[in-house]
């Protein structure tokens, strides 16, 4: 190949060349639209985005989610439709992450002027939905009046109001959009246009209904976990313009039925954290030190923070609306941005976790991790997160538990060194060779090889605690170890799981793009800036096992420059997010 008798300086000149001219390109496109539409740009919550190589009016929403623009688009279209007399119904369709409103054939015109009006008035994209998913570029534009042409005829088609954040980087575009589907009269049921995962027909004479929103989309948390949006009331009695009361939808009663597919139990969300900068903690971990037995063990890295668990807690709540609490667990250290007066928000102490106190302070993950699951009032199935590890993209509960409880683990490529544990091995291989050990002596000579990505750990209370009971000795003793040791167990990040696949309660997935970066290896900021643009991940870990200090800094400012333009604005987790 050619680019490879070109010099790498060159080829980096050269590619900061094209995506200079491609930005100028879309700044271009995007006053265009600007000028031929300075009407509908006139207020100061709309602007122009680019969405691939289109430039699209979108309605500034300050800190949107992808679940907030799902329901707002559904939103928008009932209400056009409420306002015109207009009968539909909701449809759980077999996208998680736009939604389905169903209308009569005979109403086709009548809908349609509706929905004209209401991106007349609120500038919206429409588009025909064919087998595929609709693609951003090919929407068209609902403020005029040829568009509406391509549609008229449409068995299906796409509303989107497209919205941002108030600094412009994240836009939800028709992947969240209201499709509009006509269902036609066949002797007294209605019948759809294209199949769903519930009912194809249903009766032309039956009385409408109410369903909780968790039923047409696994996106949404269940009914007794939803926080409500600000200004809701939970309890009031019907919603805006005489629509369904907060959270519900109208529908038919086939919709309403919970599916046997259909979670029910909570999830919530573990995270351990340390302030490797607080003078207290690196005074205690200085006296109770004494050489850890592998450098990558005392490695600068491991303790400096990045305010990664910010950012963490940003992709929580963007692409995991469906998780109930969240625990930090703490040396007795809080972040001090950290809004902890959030309802579903607990600030936890190693004090309140550890079955022996003698055994703190700690300074061992895996000690810390042996007593997770004896937090009060944590859910039976819930997730571990390093802070370290990101969402990228939406996420569901199926990618961690299926509807009926089976949790799924996520194998690496990387093996676990075979043979005893030494002190040449790094504290990730000795744990998991003493895992191999356990897990071959408890079921029969059955022997682990691979390691774990990783991604949020899928774990069970219930195997947590028979793991304590079978292996008592080896859960105390690394229960008992201030620092990492050859001797550790990796108990929530491999045993768990393990154990778990033996005894039917969790088996290995293959459901989540995942990316693992090591910040301090060459070609980073490359591989960060491909992660930003296609935002393909489910999952991402930003590690750094190789800094040396003087390396850090510059880390510290690739990492945050990442992060910020990944995660723009706050979470509800963070103090003064509502200001």
């Amino acid at each position: 190949m050619i680019a490879e008798h070109v010099d790498s300086g060159f080829r980096q000149q050269v590619k900061e060349g094209i995506a200079a001219a491609a930005a100028k390109r879309d700044q271009i496109n995007r006053v265009r639209v600007a000028r031929s539409h300075r009407k509908l740009l006139a207020r100061h919550d709309r602007r122009v985005v680019s969405v691939g190589k289109a430039p699209r009016i979108a309605h500034v929403v300050p800190r949107a989610t992808p679940l907030d623009a799902r329901r707002a688009n559904l939103d928008d279209v009932t209400e056009a439709l409420r306002h015109a007399g207009i009968d539909y119904f909701c449809v759980r369709s077999a996208s998680e992450t736009s939604t389905a409103v169903a209308v009569r054939e005979d109403d086709r015109e009548h809908v349609i002027t509706a929905l004209r009006q209401a991106c007349r008035v609120r500038p919206g994209y429409v588009i025909p939905v064919g087998k595929g998913e609709p693609l951003d570029e090919a929407a068209l534009p609902a403020f005029g009046t040829g568009p509406w042409k391509r549609v008229s005829g449409s068995p299906v088609f796409r509303c989107t109001w497209y919205r941002t954040d108030e600094t412009g980087r994240m836009v939800f575009g028709l992947r969240y959009g209201c499709d509009i589907e006509f269902w036609h009269q066949e002797g007294g049921e209605l019948v759809s246009p294209r199949r769903n995962p519930v009912a194809e027909a249903v009766p032309v004479e039956e009385e409408a209904t109410e369903a909780d929103e968790s039923l047409f989309t696994d996106l949404a948390p269940l009914p007794e976990d939803r926080i409500p949006r600000a200004g809701e009331d939970l309890d009031a009695g019907d919603g805006a313009a005489g629509g369904p009361r907060p959270g519900l939808v109208r529908t038919r009663p086939a919709f309403a039925a919970g599916s046997v597919g259909r979670r029910t139990f909570p999830i919530d969300v573990v995270y351990t954290w340390v302030d490797g900068s607080d003078p207290a903690w690196i005074r205690s971990r200085a006296e109770f030190s004494d050489r850890p037995y592998h450098e990558e063990a005392a490695n600068a890295a491991r303790y400096l923070s990045r305010d990664e668990l910010r950012y963490s807690l940003r992709s929580l709540n963007l692409y995991a609306p469906w998780v109930r609490n969240i625990y930090l667990v703490t040396a007795d250290q809080t972040p001090d941005w950290l809004n902890t007066d959030h309802p579903r928000l607990k600030v936890v102490s190693h004090k309140e976790i550890f079955s022996e106190p003698t055994s703190l302070p700690t300074f061992n993950s895996h000690a810390i991790e042996s007593q997770l699951h004896h937090i009060d009032g944590l859910s039976e199935h819930f997730l571990y997160f390093n802070d370290d590890v990101m969402l990228g993209r939406e996420t569901l509960p199926q990618h961690f538990f299926l509807p009926n409880g089976l949790g799924q683990y996520y194998l690496s490529p990387a093996l676990i060194p075979f043979g005893e544990p030494n002190s040449e091995d790094p504290p990730v291989a000795a744990a998991g060779k003493n895992n191999r050990r356990l897990i071959a002596e408890r079921f029969g000579g059955s022997t682990i090889f691979r390691k774990m990505k990783h991604v949020p750990h899928a774990l069970h209370r219930g195997v947590l605690e028979a793991i304590e009971t079978d292996f008592a000795d080896e859960h105390r003793r690394t229960a008992a170890s201030r620092f990492r040791s050859a001797g550790d167990i990796s108990v929530t990040s491999s045993l768990h799981h393990y154990y778990a696949f033996h005894t039917g309660r969790s088996f290995p997935g293959d459901q989540l793009v995942y990316r693992y970066l090591d910040v301090g290896k060459p070609g980073a900021e490359r591989v960060l800036g491909r992660l930003l643009a296609e935002r393909e991940a489910h999952v991402f870990c930003l590690n750094d096992t190789t800094s040396t200090e003087s390396e850090l800094a510059h880390q510290q400012a690739l990492m945050t420059r990442f992060l910020d333009e990944y995660f723009p604005f706050p979470s509800p987790y963070e103090r003064g997010a509502d200001d």
